[in-house]
């Protein structure tokens, strides 16, 4: 089987990971802090916490950013469910914005018309790898005072108008989960140029708790256990230095993928729009009728092609529809829902692979 998104693992990686094994810290160590130093230099960030998951880090992002009960934020339905579930667990409220045709994001010029006196954040989601529209989404957000968090667990070394993912916003989340651009296991981070984010998201991480004066732990606000581990971190630090090569990589097969797909009668594929550079994440192709996407589906699987869905709709989920959200419908999430297959795309991933593959997929149109 030929999986959808893998992980590259090599000798530096494990033989990073031995070392920490071999000294005297596993966790809250020094691997850590030269992780987020890393991190946040290849970002050009002043400042970036590293987290257990992503999820985690887009729980602490909203609770740093004070969202709460009756708060209104502003996100897209085409994500993984942890973008809007995060929000429900700080008591807020999602509100879902319909996306573009061209590149799934959340669509820009639908945003302000959804702003209310309780809304008080947008959180954009850089699907896929392809950057938002930073700039509209920054521009609305300051004429209503509103905080942008990008959910950009997809797109760690892509860019936006040459300006890198990570130095756009306020915070910006990104995931290590293995099949994202680089790997801890599971993992995340949060980057930042402000302080007091920095500092909020650090106490927030280790359950609220720091060291008095006198050396004393003291609980001054609810937090949780979010900490990375040094195993991880040590992982991660690995990756990192190969991360503008594995986006190379994954650029490279969504060009093999366009050569070989383009004028397939039956299918859309993927495009990047001259305003982003492209991180490639996942390959998404979309049928032109929505009653061949589960046959095309099965056929790939059946000729051990590891395809998959991202994402049906946020509000569509059985969860969302029973609380609140069963009247919600927007027009181009929809018919992306009823047409979206998502090809293996990843480090590992070999022209003969993706020859195959589009083999594939021509010979279930012929």
């Amino acid at each position: 089987m030929i999986p959808y998104g893998r992980q590259y693992i090599d000798e530096d990686d494990i033989k990073a990971v031995v070392r920490v094994l071999r000294s005297d810290y596993l966790t809250q160590g020094p691997a850590v802090a030269s992780f987020e130093q890393a991190l946040a230099d290849y970002c050009g960030v002043k400042y970036a916490v590293v987290v257990s998951s992503g999820t985690a880090g887009l729980h602490l992002a909203y609770m740093t950013a004070g969202l709460g009960q009756g708060d209104q934020v502003i996100t897209t339905p085409n994500t993984f469910a942890a973008t809007a579930n995060m929000l429900l667990a700080v008591g807020a409220k999602p509100v879902f914005c319909d996306i573009r045709e061209d590149t799934h994001n959340i669509d820009e010029k639908k945003i302000e018309r959804l702003i209310t006196k309780k809304t008080k954040a947008i959180v954009p989601v850089h699907f896929a790898g392809h950057a938002c529209e930073m700039n509209s989404i920054s521009n609305i957000a300051r004429k209503h005072n509103l905080i942008v968090i990008e959910d950009a667990c997809h797109a760690l070394g892509a860019r936006y108008k040459n300006k890198k993912i990570g130095v756009l916003s306020g915070m910006t989340v990104f995931s290590f989960h293995p099949v994202k651009p680089i790997t801890t296991g599971e993992g995340g981070a949060i980057v930042t140029n402000n302080k007091k984010y920095y500092e909020k998201l650090l106490h927030l991480r280790s359950h609220g708790i720091h060291k008095d004066r006198q050396g004393f732990n003291v609980m001054t606000e609810l937090g949780g256990n979010y900490r990375m581990t040094d195993i991880q971190a040590a992982l991660g630090m690995s990756q990192l230095k190969k991360l503008d090569r594995f986006i190379d990589r994954r650029r490279e097969v969504a060009g093999w993928y366009e050569s070989r797909l383009k004028g397939i009668i039956g299918i859309r594929i993927p495009k990047e729009l001259s305003k982003g550079y492209h991180g490639w994440h996942l390959y998404v192709i979309k049928t032109n009728d929505k009653k061949q996407r589960l046959p095309l589906y099965r056929h790939l699987l059946k000729n051990d092609i590891g395809v998959n869905f991202h994402y049906p709709a946020v509000y569509s989920h059985p969860y969302y529809r029973a609380h609140g959200y069963k009247n919600v419908w927007l027009k181009n999430t929809e018919a992306y829902q009823d047409s979206c297959i998502t090809l293996p795309c990843h480090t590992n991933l070999r022209k003969s692979d993706v020859m195959y593959i589009s083999n594939c997929i021509k010979g279930f149109f012929a």
